[in-house]
């Protein structure tokens, strides 16, 4: 008899097992071992971002043979479908929450990483299609089961298109999520690289650093160890992220501090100090020829008359071309100022799929309208914004 923990597959049987369960699991360590975000990520959004409401569970995927092809990290979470949507559509949605508090939010089953890119978790690279057939045969007699109304996988790279089609044949909705953006380090130094830029963004750059350097010195340091001083960064990484137009998850201090930790490989912390006192930090984890700049905590006392966001940019991207990394990744938002220096955009993908199939025909077609990438105009502008 087929345990209410798992679901039969034509291909096998998903089961659902907790972390507790997987960190005993030879698998879990190969399900992410060529990803920059790997198993240890996982186990650290899942037991630090405890604040964020998040229920995360994970699907054990085993063929017919019993062998464990996947381990697929989920989560339920109660999601705004308007979050970020500005203008007369929000207006009028928040006139009929005042009747009807929970319209356009509902309970979703998120495949994917409740802080940070999706990917689909096979323990062989070369069996992400069988993955994908298992997930789509799968993920929504385990949505319903859990009375969540929609399924929806969060941000998976364009590199997974391909595989993931079979959801889209099962009427599935592939909307552009906010993309990446990426700037690759083919220059000696931070001098040939301002160089290439256009001449008005090199007028723009000086004077914003001549302002900086008129100032009291700054002082930068790349450290992996942040325990003692997590009280001074945490602050400014809130400050920046209260301004965003765009909240999923709130990353806390014990976050920081069990990256820090558990992933010393990987893990770079930039801190800038002015006359001893912290300003600016950037968090940034390093995977092979890749930085990735996964978040930044400014002092807003200071951070706006001294252009830090530049400064700290300018420092990081100095930082990897040194290093001899080959390419600088950067997270959605903020998308002005990349573009001017000559970064090209990543796309990440949402496919979104109502458990009702009365109700999904008309969820596909509304959903569209309620993509976060159609009201971001400044995405048409980037050389590659065809390919979101």
């Amino acid at each position: 008899m087929m345990s209410s923990n798992a679901i039969q597959l034509p291909q096998g049987v998903a089961k659902l097992v907790t972390l507790a369960e997987l960190k005993n699991c030879d698998a879990w360590p190969r399900a992410f071992q060529n990803k920059c975000q790997d198993h240890r990520y996982y186990e650290i959004v899942e037991e630090t971002l405890l604040e964020n409401d998040f229920e995360h569970h994970y699907l054990r995927l085993e063929d017919n043979s019993g062998n464990v092809r996947a381990i697929q990290p989920v989560f339920f979470v109660r999601q705004n479908l308007v979050e970020g949507v500005p203008g007369k559509v929000r207006d009028l949605v928040d006139g009929i929450r005042k009747i009807f508090p929970r319209f356009l939010t509902m309970r979703v089953l998120m495949v994917g990483c409740g802080a940070g890119t999706g990917d689909l978790g096979a323990c062989d690279e070369n069996d992400q299609q069988w993955v994908a057939d298992a997930l789509r045969t799968s993920l929504q007699t385990y949505a319903r089961q859990n009375k969540a109304s929609l399924v929806v996988l969060k941000d998976f790279p364009e590199s997974h298109r391909s595989a993931l089609e079979t959801l889209r044949s099962n009427d599935y909705a592939r909307i552009p999520s906010m993309p990446m953006t990426r700037l690759p380090l083919r220059y000696e130094n931070w001098d040939q690289y301002f160089r290439a830029l256009s001449k008005a963004t090199r007028k723009d750059l000086r004077r914003k650093f001549r302002k900086a350097d008129r100032a009291p010195k700054i002082e930068m340091a790349v450290v992996s160890e942040i325990a003692s001083f997590i009280d001074e960064i945490y602050p400014l990484y809130l400050a920046v992220h209260e301004r965003s137009a765009l909240k999923f998850e709130t990353l806390t201090k014990d976050y920081f501090l069990a990256v820090a930790d558990r992933m010393p490989d990987r893990a770079r912390f930039f801190i800038w100090r002015q006359t001893g006192k912290i300003v600016a930090f950037s968090f940034c984890l390093v995977c092979g020829e890749a930085i990735y700049d996964e978040c930044i905590g400014l002092d807003y006392s200071v951070a706006l008359d001294l252009h830090l966001y530049f400064y700290t940019l300018r420092d990081i991207i100095s930082w990897a071309l040194q290093q001899r990394l080959k390419n600088y990744y950067s997270n959605p938002l903020n998308y002005e100022p990349k573009l001017h220096l000559d970064c090209e955009l990543v796309p990440l993908d949402l496919y979104v799929r109502h458990t009702s199939a009365l109700l999904n025909p008309i969820f596909r077609r509304v959903i569209k309208y309620l993509g976060p990438t159609r009201h971001q105009p400044i995405l048409q502008r980037f050389p590659n914004a065809d390919q979101l």
